[in-house]
């Protein structure tokens, strides 16, 4: 009995010393706000940082606001004279043109992730460039979104305006509550499912696209018609040959299987490459930094390469078609992972 009481005693005070330690850190985040220099236009929030999550909400404010626990850079003098003109522990909050951009990580490797919590304006256009790993969540943002990601989950909630997003290593969650002429949606991952939530009664032209997955819908076969091909994996420039349904050569059929299986390992290779490279050369750069300084101790590494482009897919299973007649141009596409294309339930 005793013993069970110094349990219970010791599980009280760790859950405490938790929950203290939270609410210390939650002291710890401070709020900087940002306005664009012509209110009455849409805005452009540019975002790049190495490594962090990011969590962007759309709302009915005039303003940029951005919560984190780091310490935005100052151009005020310090007591010494001198000028801190740039911080790997700080990140930068800077308005030009109606266009704010938000950098952490650029000057050098840092230490910590720079987690963001920010409110836009609805209608304001963003630029996400997460340049190492984190995950990306936008909701209620009515603007055109670009997203280019290495290593993270990318969620988008709600929104209505075009969308572009890329990512290496993650999953692709959006919900499109509004789709308009002239907005297309991009979404590709090289290693990750992708998720697309639709008004029952969207209309759209759709190319969805998977190496080693499932395609999968809940639209009936008279909302979304569509047709389904299996492409040759072919390093070739020419268009690949569409084999059709019924071919009685078995050896091709057998061939193209091998061809997209094929591919889709050495996407997975490549991608795993990516991810090594991208550690090998942070360290790399932070070795090379301590020689140059003669030090033995902990020296900021600069930040990896930009993202390259995601290599370009051959093979695999398409499936084309139009969505409720036809609309805004909709593809998506997976070396590794299902493609899922759903309706959003109504709300009750």
């Amino acid at each position: 009995m005793k013993t069970s009481r110094l349990f219970s005693s010791f599980l009280l005070a760790a859950a405490m010393t938790v929950l203290l330690l939270t609410a210390a850190r939650a002291d710890e985040s401070e709020s900087t706000a940002i306005k664009f220099s012509d209110p009455a236009k849409p805005g452009t929030l540019k975002i790049s940082i190495t490594n962090g999550d990011i969590h962007l909400t759309g709302a009915d404010t005039a303003e940029v606001s951005v919560t984190t626990d780091l310490k935005p850079e100052t151009p005020a003098a310090r007591q010494d004279g001198l000028r801190v003109l740039t911080s790997s522990a700080s990140y930068s909050l800077t308005e030009k043109n109606n266009v704010v951009t938000l950098s952490y990580g650029t000057e050098g490797w840092p230490a910590n992730d720079g987690d963001f919590t920010i409110t836009v304006p609805r209608n304001t256009a963003i630029v996400i460039n997460s340049n190492f790993g984190g995950d990306v969540e936008i909701g209620g943002v009515t603007g055109n979104l670009e997203v280019k990601s290495l290593n993270g989950e990318v969620h988008l909630n709600d929104i209505a305006g075009a969308a572009l997003v890329e990512t290496v290593n993650g999953e692709i969650h959006a919900s499109v509550k509004e789709l308009h002429d002239g907005q297309p949606l991009s979404f590709t991952s090289l290693n990750g499912e992708v998720a697309l939530h639709l008004p029952a009664d969207a209309k759209a032209n759709v190319r969805l696209r998977t190496h080693n997955g499932s395609i999968l819908t809940d639209f009936d076969d008279k909302a979304l018609v569509t047709k389904t091909e299996s492409l040759r994996g072919s390093g070739h420039s020419h268009a690949p040959r569409a084999v059709v349904a019924g071919d009685s050569n078995a050896e091709m059929r057998a061939a193209v299987h091998e061809a997209v299986r094929a591919g889709a390992e050495a996407a997975h290779e490549a991608a795993a490459a990516i991810h090594e490279a991208a550690i090998a050369a942070r360290d790399a750069a932070r070795d090379a930094a301590r020689a140059e300084r003669g030090e033995n101790g902990d020296a900021p590494a600069a930040p990896p390469a930009p993202l390259a482009p995601l290599p370009p897919m051959t093979g695999g299973k398409i499936v084309t078609g139009t969505l409720n007649g036809g609309g805004p141009e909709i593809r998506i596409a997976t070396m590794n992972g299902d493609v899922t294309l759903r309706k959003i339930e109504p709300k009750k």
